[in-house]
């Protein structure tokens, strides 16, 4: 891994950058470009893995950042929890508008990466003449170095908001999600807003020709649920086999897991989705979306569709297996086997329901069941006619006339927490991506350079329509 930078030459990049306007009729000032891509690079050069203990650096590189362009330092909070932390920015509005903030959120850890198995050091930010690459760069270190990005312009403009504008980035998405609880829980007047934009998910897709055929907005999340099961016995010598063992029995259940597939469930959100994508993807695969929309019994659509992975999630319940664990000595029988069942559950399904479900397909009343953590869901969030129209004009710049869809989300963010707080969440990013390229918590994992001016220009084209259009105060 490469040396960090100083954080110092943010603060000379900058206060470099001077206090003139920075947009022009076409797009982002180049020099915005510049800043973005050079926090991204420290960004990833930075493990901030769960264990790792490296979150609090970050977050306090960004506090000096955001300070030396002009934020007070009260405006720019850090907040600890163990090993990581959040950072809250508040840019001050005129309060004009006599609405409530604008909640901006991304998270700064990530998935671990083995250097070993990538093409690339994950940890060093590389680039070819489409793609940057490194661990973060599409989840979601891009879109944190985009809002610091953001709010250094708006800054740096004299931009005032008819409305304050709030930054929110936690420290532990990819694991526990700790800190954007704590958030809701003990710092809700920090965070508070009419809505939130989960900058982390949704986004525009783009075909093999690299053309723009639909943006995705998520106004629901899947509720995030991890079970552990664990097959016990008596153990003994391994040149004593016994005709129970644990192992033998933890996958005989996960066998018959393997061959269960939970129920097709729809609800608005999905049956859009699926009506508006439909035409744009045409094929057999087109074809079976308009097919459930019309028939939900429909079982070779719902089969077809079960095989594609970036759709299978919005079909359903689905559970898989993600992690084992068993035995204790190569030449003694097991005396104990876990699997970790992770289970992301379609709304209106609870999570006891879910397990209840498991235990049945397993098979086996010896088994021990547990739920992981504290699973939370939420409803999802309105329909909002005001940003759906915000999002449609900014992108019409970018990508005219690129349909704008609402989507519920396979996984879970952030947002899930704040819709259950009770701010309705969206989830929006600037980035255009073909399905193929995203490789988000796998290896190689790539954001198509275009991104950082695309998003520079759809996030302030954002602020200029929810939050009043730039105006400087006069001196």
């Amino acid at each position: 891994m490469l040396p960090l930078k100083p954080i110092v030459l943010f603060s000379f990049l900058s206060l470099a950058l001077g206090s003139s306007p920075s947009w022009s009729e076409t797009g982002a000032d180049a020099r915005y470009e510049i800043l973005a891509e050079s926090l991204l690079r420290d960004a990833i050069a930075r493990e901030t893995a769960f264990g790792m203990g490296a979150v609090p650096a970050y977050a306090n590189s960004l506090r000096e950042h955001l300070i030396s362009v002009g934020f007070p330092e009260n405006a720019v909070q850090i907040v600890p929890l163990g090993e990581t932390a959040s950072l809250v920015v508040r840019y001050t509005g005129d309060g004009s508008s006599g609405r409530k903030p604008i909640l901006f959120s991304s998270h700064m850890d990530v998935v671990p990466a083995d250097p070993n198995d990538w093409v690339r050091d994950p940890f060093e930010l590389q680039e070819d003449d489409t793609f940057y690459y490194g661990r973060g760069v599409l989840d979601n270190k891009f879109d944190v170095s985009i809002l610091t990005t953001l709010f250094t312009a708006l800054r740096q403009e004299g931009y005032v908001p008819n409305r304050d504008l709030i930054i929110a980035f936690t420290g532990d998405e990819e694991s526990y999600q700790a800190t954007v609880q704590q958030l809701t829980r003990d710092y809700r007047e920090a965070i508070d807003a009419e809505f939130a934009f989960v900058v982390d998910g949704g986004g525009g897709a783009l075909n093999d020709a690299g053309e723009a055929f639909q943006f995705k907005v998520g106004f629901a999340e899947k509720t995030y649920a991890t079970f552990a099961v664990t097959a016990r016995n008596p153990g003994g010598h391994s040149s004593m086999p016994r005709s129970d063992n644990a192992i033998f029995e933890l996958s005989d259940a996960l066998q018959r897991l393997q061959g269960y597939r939970f129920p097709l469930q729809t609800n608005e959100i999905t049956l859009t989705y699926f009506e508006r994508t439909a035409p744009l993807i045409g094929g057999d695969v087109g074809d079976a979306m308009t097919r459930i929309v019309a028939d939900p019994s429909d079982t070779e659509a719902i089969n077809l569709l079960r095989e594609q992975p970036e759709y299978v999630g919005t079909l359903g319940t689905t559970c898989i297996p993600t992690m084992l664990a068993g035995g204790h000595a190569e030449n003694a029988l097991p005396q104990s086997a876990t699997a970790t069942v992770n289970c992301r559950i379609f709304p209106g399904n609870g999570v006891e329901d879910t397990l209840d479900v498991l235990r049945r397909v397993a098979g086996n009343s010896e088994l021990e069941w547990g739920i992981v953590g504290e699973p939370v869901s939420s409803d999802a969030s309105p329909f909002n006619t005001e940003i759906m129209t915000a999002i449609s004009n900014s992108l019409e710049t970018l990508h005219p006339g690129v349909p704008v869809i609402p989507q519920m989300g396979s996984g879970t963010t952030d947002g899930a927490f704040f819709r259950a707080a009770g701010i309705p969440s969206y989830s929006v990013t600037g980035i255009f991506i073909n399905p193929k390229d995203s490789f988000a918590h796998g290896l190689n994992e790539r954001v198509p350079k275009v991104s950082i001016r695309e998003s520079l220009i759809f996030w302030r084209a954002m602020i200029d329509q929810l939050a009043g259009p730039t105006r400087v105060p006069s001196n």
